[in-house]
């Protein structure tokens, strides 16, 4: 059954996953994921059921036919795409569900409980999607749905990014963060519409970030923009980042 546990190693590389994620995913441990990749023991048809089931192959697929050979076909890369797609789920956190969110936002049970949907043109991670209310993200208007990507360490934050933050003080928030040189413990929370100040947090009060990767907004919520109005915007945004990093400096 060599071609069974080339399969499994083949799947499980191709979604990203540990041998810990992957074994947790299947409902075995990681020692016999272990032995069945490396050919010391041969997986029994209830494991290859839940693999069949988790990657939508058949079992007769999974015995008889060496998935990665077939890696360069057109229909071989439509699977892959559709697979990371799959890996892809993005829990929606509606206004609603907000502060609701803040205590439950590492609890697999309130999770499981907002809705879900997955978007083909992203790549492999994990996302989540906030729906923020409030102009003072403008031009993004109020209502948008921002799809951010989970941001493991503040270190990973780019200066200025825009990011949903996740605060013991604020709650879930849409702003653009800017680190403080002097103050690794502080960090300047901005707003793109000038009309809102900015403020600090504590990066000790941050519970998540959520790095910005895509804007869902209705055609009806859009505004119309000209060119003097758009330069104003980033003339005076530009010169709100540039005053606070010479206040940080």
């Amino acid at each position: 059954m060599a071609a069974a546990n080339q399969n499994l190693k083949y799947l499980r590389k191709l979604r990203g996953w540990t041998q810990e994620e992957f074994a947790l995913k299947i409902g075995i441990k990681r020692s016999l994921l272990g032995a069945y990749e490396e050919e010391r023991a041969e997986p029994n048809y209830e494991v290859l059921e839940r693999v069949s089931d988790l990657f939508k192959v058949s079992i007769d697929d999974l015995l008889r036919r060496d998935l990665s050979e077939t890696k360069g076909s057109y229909i071989a890369r439509r699977r892959q795409l559709k697979m990371v797609a799959e890996t892809n789920v993005i829990h929606f956190v509606p206004v609603k569900a907000a502060a609701g969110y803040l205590n439950g936002y590492a609890d697999p049970e309130f999770l499981d409980e907002l809705n879900t949907f997955t978007l083909p043109m992203l790549s492999s991670g994990t996302y989540r999607a906030f729906e923020i209310t409030g102009d003072s993200m403008l031009p993004t208007p109020s209502g948008s749905v921002i799809i951010g990507e989970k941001v493991n360490s503040l270190e990973d934050v780019k200066n200025n990014q825009a990011c949903i933050v996740l605060s013991r003080t604020e709650g879930v928030v849409y702003k653009r963060i800017v680190k403080n040189n002097r103050n690794k413990n502080k960090l300047m929370l901005v707003s793109d519409n000038p009309g809102f100040q900015p403020y600090q947090v504590s990066a000790e009060d941050i519970l998540e970030i959520w790095s910005a990767q895509l804007v869902i907004s209705k055609i009806s919520q859009l505004q119309r923009w000209d060119v003097s109005n758009l330069a104003s915007l980033v003339s005076n945004l530009q010169d709100q980042v540039n005053n606070l990093k010479k206040k940080m400096n």
